[in-house]
C-alpha cells in the first residue's frame, strides 16, 4: 500500500506527542508571588521562630498568605496577592531587620512529579511578569586611569627602596605620567627597574632640559584593550553575584554592545533599592596617613564621612583596594555592640597588607570609602528646531575616611573595619565587598519599571491575540479543506503543545515578542498543510486514485515546505545572533516554531490520515 508507516514510525510520534503533553502541562501552574528571607550572614540561620516572626508581622499588616516553608536555610512565603509583594517586603524588613535578607520572588506552584522528571514550566519575559530593565554604561577609561595610578604608587615605593631620586611633574594629559631625574644614569637605571616590573607600560626618554632627564609612561595600548575586557568582564560577574545576593528569581544580565550592561529583574518593583545595590562602586582604598613632613604632591586631604568637619592628610600610595578583597562578612564588636565589617584579601593583597603593617607599626591607616554619584545640570539643547533646557546628568566621585586607625600589630589577608554608621551600612558594604567590587564605575543610562497588572495585561492580550489567530485558522481549513482541513487542525493544535514543550525544556524565555513569533509560527504550520493539500486536491482532480492523490501530495509539496521552512529558520537564527532582547524572544520562537512545524505538519498530519484512508483499499472517493 502507498500510503503506510512502518510501525516504529507510529510509536515515535505518539512518543513525542505524550512527552509534548508531558513538558507541556507545568504551563497551566502559574507561579505564585511570594518573599524569600534568608540571612544576611552564615551565622544567621532561618528557623521555624523567624518564619513564625515574619507571618505574624505580615499578619500585623492584613497581608494574605497562601503557605509558608522552610528550604535550603530559606524561608519561602507565599503571597494571595502580586500587588502585596512590595508591602510584604516592608513588613518583614522592618520586623527582622538588618540581620535577614528580604527578597521578592517567583514560587513555582508545578507539582513534584513534574518536577522530577524535569518538567518546569516556561520563563516569562520582564513585559509578562513585570519588573525592572536597567541598561548601564561601563566607563571601562576609568578602569585603565585606576590602574596606571596605582603602578605610580608602586613605582615611586619602588624608587625610594632603590634610593632613586625622582620629581612627578604635572601633565596636560592624564594618561601619561611624566618623572625626571638628575642624570642620565639614574634615569637609565630607573627604566631598567620599571621594564622589570611593570610590563604593560610604555617608556619613553624625553631630551635634556634645564639639567633634568625627563621619561613619559603611559598603559600600552595592548593592556589598554585588555583591561578593558577584563573591566567589562569583571563588572558583569559583579553585577551577577549582587543579583544573586538580592534573591531575584530567573534574572538576565548580559553584554550589550561594546561597552553596556543590560539588567532584568523579573517581579521586582522596588527600583530605588535595586540601582543601589547595582549602581553603587562600594570601592574601598587603603591608605597611610601622610606623615608631618610629607613633600607637597605626595599626599590629598580627605573629609571623614562620620565628621564632615574634619579631615585627614592620606598618602597618595594605595595600599590595597576593594578589587582584592576576596570575602567579607557583618559581624558585631563583643564590648560594644557596634556594627563592623570584617575582611578578608587575596594573596597579593595580602602580602601587600603584611608588608605595609610591617613597616609602619605605631603609624596610622585609613580606609577610604568612594562612590560614583549623579549629578543633574540643566543645558541648552535643540529639540524638533527649538532649543530647549533638558536635565544632562553626569557622575562625580566622592571619596571620605570611614576609619583612620593606629597600626597596633602586624596583620595580613585577614582584619576588620570600624567606625560604620549604622549595621544596615555595615551590611550593605559587605554584601557589595562580599559579591565582588566594580573593576569600573557604571552609569544609569536607561531604567524602565513594568507593574505586574501591566504584565498580566500583556499575558490577557497574547494569549488572547493567539486564540483569535489558531481559531480563525481553524475554521479557514474546515471550510477550504473539509476531513482533511480537521486533520490538518489536529497536526496544528499538537504543533502548539509541543512548541510550548520544547520552550520549556530548553528554559527559553516567552516574550510579547516570542508570544508574536507563536501567532506567525501558526500561520506558517498550517502554510505547509495548505501546499500538501491543494497538492492532493490537484493530483486527485487530474484523475488519481485517492490513495496516489495522497501519495503524491504530499511527495510533491514536501521539496517547497522544506525549502520554505530552511529558508525561514536561516532568518531566526541570524536574528538571534545578531539581535538584543525583544529580536531574540522573536527569533527562538520563531525558529523553534519552523522545526515542531515541519514535524507535525509533514509527520503527524501524514500519520493520521494513513491511518484513516491507508488501510482502506475501497476507497473512492476523498472529502477535500
Amino acid at each position: 500500500m502507498l500510503n503506510r508507516y512502518p510501525l516504529w514510525k507510529y510509536i515515535l510520534i505518539l512518543v513525542l506527542i505524550v512527552l509534548g503533553f508531558i513538558y507541556a502541562l507545568p504551563t497551566l501552574y502559574p507561579n505564585d508571588p511570594a518573599v524569600q528571607v534568608t540571612g544576611a550572614d552564615v551565622s544567621q540561620k532561618i528557623d521555624e521562630k523567624v518564619l513564625k516572626k515574619a507571618l505574624d508581622a505580615l499578619k500585623k499588616d492584613k497581608i494574605g498568605v497562601k503557605s509558608s516553608s522552610i528550604k535550603k536555610d530559606a524561608a519561602l512565603i507565599r503571597l494571595l496577592k502580586a500587588e502585596d509583594q512590595l508591602s510584604a517586603k516592608q513588613s518583614l524588613r522592618e520586623a527582622l531587620g538588618d540581620s535577614y535578607i528580604v527578597a521578592l520572588n517567583l514560587a513555582s506552584t508545578t507539582p513534584a512529579w513534574l518536577k522530577k522528571i524535569g518538567a518546569d514550566p516556561m520563563k516569562l519575559g520582564l513585559d509578562l511578569s513585570g519588573g525592572v530593565h536597567f541598561l548601564l554604561k561601563v566607563d571601562t577609561d576609568k578602569a585603565v586611569q585606576t590602574r596606571l595610578d596605582v603602578n605610580t604608587a608602586e613605582i615611586r615605593t619602588m624608587m625610594r627602596e632603590k634610593k632613586l631620586r625622582y620629581h612627578v611633574e604635572s601633565s596636560k594629559d592624564k594618561s601619561i605620567v611624566r618623572m625626571s631625574f638628575k642624570s642620565d644614569s639614574i634615569r637609565n637605571l630607573a627604566i631598567e627597574n620599571m621594564k622589570k616590573k611593570f610590563s604593560d607600560l610604555t617608556i619613553t626618554k624625553e631630551e635634556e632640559t634645564d639639567g633634568k632627564f625627563p621619561i613619559n609612561y603611559q598603559i600600552s595600548s595592548e593592556s589598554i584593550r585588555e583591561i578593558k575586557r577584563y573591566a567589562l568582564q569583571q563588572n558583569l560577574t559583579t553585577i551577577r553575584n549582587r543579583v544573586n545576593e538580592l534573591g531575584v528569581s530567573e534574572p538576565l544580565v548580559q553584554l550589550q554592545g561594546a561597552d553596556h550592561i543590560v539588567v532584568e529583574l523579573p517581579g521586582v518593583q522596588d527600583t530605588a533599592e535595586a540601582k543601589r545595590i547595582l549602581g553603587k562602586t562600594a570601592s574601598l582604598e587603603f591608605r597611610l596617613a601622610a606623615a608631618a613632613n610629607a613633600q607637597p604632591g605626595t599626599y590629598e586631604s580627605f573629609h571623614f564621612r562620620n565628621e564632615p568637619s574634619e579631615q585627614a592628610q592620606l598618602s597618595r600610595d594605595i595600599i590595597v583596594t576593594g578589587n582584592q578583597v576576596t570575602n567579607a562578612h557583618l559581624s558585631y564588636n563583643q564590648q560594644t555592640n557596634q556594627p563592623l565589617v570584617n575582611i578578608s584579601l587575596n594573596s597579593q593583597g595580602g602580602q601587600q597588607m603584611l608588608r605595609t603593617t610591617r613597616n609602619n607599626v605605631g603609624n596610622q591607616m585609613a580606609v577610604l570609602y568612594i562612590e560614583q554619584k549623579p549629578v543633574t545640570r540643566m543645558v541648552s539643547k535643540v529639540v524638533d528646531g527649538k532649543t530647549k533646557e533638558v536635565p544632562q546628568i553626569s557622575f562625580r566621585s566622592e571619596s571620605h575616611i570611614i576609619s583612620l586607625a593606629t597600626i597596633q600589630g602586624v596583620f595580613g589577608n585577614n582584619f576588620q573595619i570600624t567606625g560604620l554608621r549604622s549595621s544596615g551600612e555595615a551590611y550593605e558594604l559587605a554584601l557589595l565587598l562580599r559579591s565582588g567590587a566594580l573593576a569600573a564605575p557604571m552609569h544609569f543610562v536607561e531604567e524602565s519599571t513594568i507593574g505586574p497588572s501591566m504584565g498580566k495585561e500583556n499575558i490577557r492580550m497574547g494569549i488572547a491575540s493567539t486564540v483569535i489567530g489558531l481559531l480563525l485558522v481553524l475554521v479557514f481549513m474546515i471550510l477550504c479543506y473539509h476531513k482533511f482541513g480537521w486533520i490538518a487542525n489536529i497536526a496544528l493544535i499538537l504543533n502548539l503543545v509541543i512548541l510550548v514543550a520544547l520552550m520549556s525544556v530548553i528554559g527559553a524565555t516567552l516574550t510579547m515578542p516570542g508570544i508574536a513569533g507563536i501567532v506567525l509560527t501558526l500561520g506558517m504550520a498550517v502554510d505547509a498543510n495548505v501546499l500538501i493539500n491543494s497538492r492532493i486536491r490537484e493530483e486527485y482532480r487530474r484523475g488519481a486514485s485517492p490513495q496516489k492523490a495522497i501519495f503524491e501530495g504530499y511527495n510533491r509539496a514536501f521539496v517547497s515546505v522544506f525549502d520554505a521552512n530552511i529558508t525561514t529558520l536561516i532568518a531566526g537564527i541570524i536574528l538571534y545572533a545578531v539581535g538584543t532582547g525583544p529580536v531574540k524572544g522573536f527569533a527562538v520562537t520563531l525558529s523553534l516554531g519552523i522545526i515542531t512545524s515541519m514535524f507535525t505538519a509533514i509527520m503527524v498530519s501524514r500519520a493520521i490520515i494513513n491511518l484513516t484512508y491507508g488501510r482502506n483499499r475501497r476507497l473512492k472517493q476523498l472529502s477535500i
